[in-house]
């Protein structure tokens, strides 16, 4: 028996091909398994020795999330449903049944306050009437420095606006006149502090008075 080393020659060519061809089956049976294939976006690169990440598949779970989500937004941001004539009917009877209770209480109280008179068209464009002048700094009290909301004032006025367009040809001659008038009224009003406002934004500013030496 000899001491040499025996050592046997491996053919790596031989190996080789017989990996590739594994490495192929492999291929067949994943392809067989996932419809779509494998995507790799150049932006995240495999870790190294990590195993091959499906990217379409995240993709499309993430799409999903997301949609889920929006749905899910949708949904909260809808309004609810209409009432049907038979509650409106019913909660209108509760509300005038509740309504003549309380003035019943407020008569008892004070017996000398008649009945209140039923609330009308007028009483809408007078309710934004005062709200826009009072906005517009009216009913401030004398040596009080008013406080202007023109902002507000302008979103009453052009809620007047859109009263008026969307009642066009449905109010009786009385109706429209109160509310042409008081729209125009309103309007006028901002104009005028409007103008008051320009006018002292472009005037100079007033030097502060000279210090005692």
């Amino acid at each position: 028996m000899s001491d040499t080393p025996k050592f046997e020659v491996i053919d790596r060519r031989k190996i080789k091909a017989e990996e590739e061809q594994e490495s192929r089956h492999a291929g067949d049976h994943a392809q067989d398994r996932v419809q779509e294939p494998a995507v790799e976006t150049p932006s995240a690169p495999a870790e190294p020795g990590a195993g091959p990440r499906l990217v379409v598949n995240e993709s499309r779970q993430d799409s999903r999330l997301a949609a889920a989500d929006a749905s899910a937004a949708a949904e909260e941001q809808e309004l609810p449903p209409a009432p049907t004539a038979k509650e409106s009917r019913e909660q209108k009877m509760a509300y005038d049944a509740s309504s003549q209770r309380l003035e019943d209480l407020i008569r008892a109280q004070n017996p000398a306050v008649g009945a209140q008179p039923p609330v009308g068209f007028e009483n809408l464009v007078q309710q934004f009437y005062v709200s826009a002048m009072i906005q517009m700094g009216a009913g401030t009290q004398e040596g009080q420095r008013p406080r202007v909301d023109i902002l507000g004032a302008r979103t009453t006025i052009d809620l007047l606006g859109v009263l008026a367009e969307k009642t066009k040809g449905n109010l009786t001659e009385a109706e429209d006149r109160a509310l042409q008038t008081v729209l125009f009224e309103t309007r006028m009003a901002f104009l005028e502090l409007t103008s008051m406002i320009n006018m002292q934004a472009m005037q100079p500013p007033v030097p502060p008075p000279p210090g005692k030496k």
